[in-house]
């Protein structure tokens, strides 16, 4: 199916009515390429372009930074950010891009706690000075309360943390149920989450959580709850007083919680955004069960995530799933801000809240194009790609003005914006006057470039000497163009005992010498290679075996093997038999291994290739999955 999504369509152009917030399971960085749309361009920018984005939070990136190649970083127009797992290989790692020239962070971190150090500094993040840190870290009493080593936890690749000047981004990848294995973890990173969100909220700061966050609310946003509630005998007041599902609907406005509240967390803080738009939509899922083809038929469930402080509610204009692009088992989610929200009563543009302080009011309006100073966590500043750019990169002027020396001490404020407008109106860019923006003055061009009359450098004179110790180590361009002269010809001297009879007899090819007086080199050569050749030939050369009777003749017929009927043989022995054929829609099969624990762990089989339906279950006499189950061993008959 090579058609473009309607999804695809619309989003370039939904992006010009506000500034679009995506996040995006891919299961792979390069995942997606292998799908329509994203497999006939196959690079980042044409993908953020289809999506229509901003700013792109991707999820299980599955790459350590070893892996990360110039066409993820030096990106034409974007920024980027990546937590990356330190010890496993092709496991989790969240990655925020940015799109330049609309937006620019003033700080970034890598990890939830702060634990973790910048890049080039011996100090963590959270013990950084208040001005350059964005705070919100969890005390020494959550930190118990957590339960979890906090460097394994920052070192597994889950969480970007961006600031902005109005809120705080989160990008989040949750550690999913691995059938009980880490629960402890599992419970203690969503403790983590919400204390630092707890935190921020408190010392004033918005924030903007997003990312797969493997938490589904409750009946509405799973599929098969009926499934789990009657697998594990348990009630829907029992299914939602799961540890991570309560705290995270304590987290949410709107969320569901059975009994009181816990103690630190008696208010809400965040507003579903998707849940804010379409409240009683049913089937809103964002991930599918790939190894049951669940996608067709909607047997999914909603992990996937934008929330945002309660005060920024108003702020947002959609916010939607986009089930209809495919290129991983979940689907992209979006937000979209409006192009002005109004600040303490006051209108402001999503630009203003969205870039530093120092940006002037001509970049954010576009009239002027500059590259933007980098953060210490920036991708571009790793060494293995540090001071390499683009040729587009290389033409743009550079903005000597700014600098991120200065962070704002205090959330973003609508006075803040009204002054940076005002200053603006005030001093008019001029372009007829000596200062023009365009480059440096004439004086100061005459100075930098050089002057074209200016004479060559002398060459430096070589001695004669030097010349022939050069010549005698090393060889001249000619020779490489010359024939090469083959080694010289022993000479047949006749001996003493020899005949003078023999003299006029014609001589063999081996005894006769070849005149390489009278002969030139290449000829010589030539006539050199023919009598070896012909040496060759007859020393390799047998006759064939003539059989003495008629009878061994019959013999050898009645011996011969047929090559061709031989091939058919061995081709119906190891050739692969044709799949069983499933019992309700006269399909092949496909084969699965079971991954349960068991006897039959290991044990491959076949089922129906329909996928599952809305229901979940086998189903006869409709298009979805029969009940079709075949042990691969029976099938072989052994």
């Amino acid at each position: 199916m090579d058609e473009v999504p309607a999804e695809a369509k619309t989003s370039i152009t939904s992006k010009e009515n506000g500034f679009r917030i995506t996040t995006w399971n891919v299961n792979g960085i390069r995942n997606p390429f292998g799908y329509q749309p994203w497999r006939t361009t196959r690079t980042f920018p044409a993908m953020f372009e289809i999506l229509g984005a901003d700013i792109v939070i991707m999820q299980e990136l599955k790459i350590q930074r070893k892996d990360l190649k110039d066409d993820m970083v030096l990106l034409d127009g974007w920024d980027c950010f990546f937590s990356l797992p330190k010890h496993k290989k092709g496991y989790s790692g969240v990655g925020i891009y940015t799109r330049q020239s609309t937006c620019a962070p003033i700080k970034a971190e890598e990890g939830l706690l702060g634990v973790l150090f910048p890049p080039g500094s011996s100090t963590r993040y959270c013990d950084l000075p208040e001005d350059q840190a964005i705070g919100g870290y969890p005390t020494p009493l959550q930190l118990i309360d957590i339960d979890v080593d906090p460097a394994e936890l920052d070192a597994e690749g889950r969480c970007v943390v961006l600031e902005f000047p109005a809120f705080v981004l989160f990008g989040v990848y949750s550690p999913a149920n691995s059938n009980g294995m880490r629960d402890d973890f599992r419970f203690g990173f969503v403790k983590a989450l919400d204390a630092r969100i707890r935190n921020l909220q408190a010392s004033g700061k918005r924030v903007v959580l997003t990312g797969d966050l493997n938490i589904s609310r409750d009946d509405r946003d799973s599929a098969n709850v009926k499934d789990d509630l009657r697998k594990m005998n348990i009630t829907r007041d029992e299914y939602l007083l799961a540890p991570n599902r309560r705290i995270f609907n304590q987290l949410i406005d709107g969320g569901e919680v059975i009994g009181e509240r816990d103690e630190g967390r008696e208010d809400s803080v965040l507003v579903d955004l998707c849940r804010e738009f379409f409240p009683d939509r049913t089937g809103m899922y964002t991930h599918w069960e790939q190894k049951i083809n669940a996608r067709p038929g909607n047997y999914g469930s909603r992990i996937d995530y934008v929330l945002a402080s309660k005060s920024m509610k108003d702020w947002f204009s959609e916010a939607n799933i986009q089930e209809g692009l495919m290129g991983s088992d979940h689907c992209p989610v979006y937000a979209t801000i409006k192009p002005i929200v109004t600040l303490d009563g006051i209108g402001v543009t999503a630009k203003e809240i969205l870039n530093p302080m120092e940006t002037s009011q001509a970049e954010l309006d576009g009239q002027v194009i500059a590259p933007r100073p980098l953060l210490p966590l920036s991708g571009k500043l790793l060494p293995e790609f540090d001071k390499r750019r683009s040729i587009k990169d290389m033409f743009m002027r550079p903005n000597a003005s700014k600098s991120f020396g200065s962070t704002l001490q205090t959330p973003f404020s609508a006075e803040s914006a009204a002054a940076r407008r005002m200053s603006s109106s005030l001093s008019p860019n001029k372009k007829d006057d000596g200062g023009s923006s365009s480059g440096p003055p004439a004086n100061q061009k005459a100075k930098l470039s050089k002057p074209m009359n200016s004479p060559p450098a002398k060459r430096q004179k070589t001695s004669h000497k030097d010349t022939k110790v050069a010549s005698s180590s090393q060889k001249t361009l000619k020779s490489f163009f010359q024939s090469k002269q083959p080694p010289p010809e022993p000479k047949v001297v006749p001996t003493k005992t020899e005949s003078p009879s023999k003299e006029n007899e014609p001589s063999t090819p081996t005894m006769s010498p070849i005149n390489s007086s009278a002969k030139s080199p290449a000829v010589a050569l030539e006539a050199h290679s023919i009598l070896a050749s012909s040496q060759r030939s007859e020393l390799s050369f047998k006759p064939p075996l003539k059989s003495v009777a008629g009878d061994s003749a019959v013999a050898e017929e009645d011996n011969f093997i047929d090559p061709f009927t031989t091939r058919t043989e061995w081709t119906k022995l190891f050739s692969k038999r044709d799949d069983p054929r499933c019992e309700g829609h006269d399909l092949p099969c496909i084969t699965l291994q079971t991954k349960v624990k068991g006897p039959n762990r290991g044990r491959w089989f076949w089922i129906c290739p329909r996928p599952v339906g809305p229901s979940g279950i086998k189903e006869s006499g409709t298009e979805w999955r029969c009940g079709t189950f075949i042990w691969a061993s029976d099938a072989k008959g052994g």
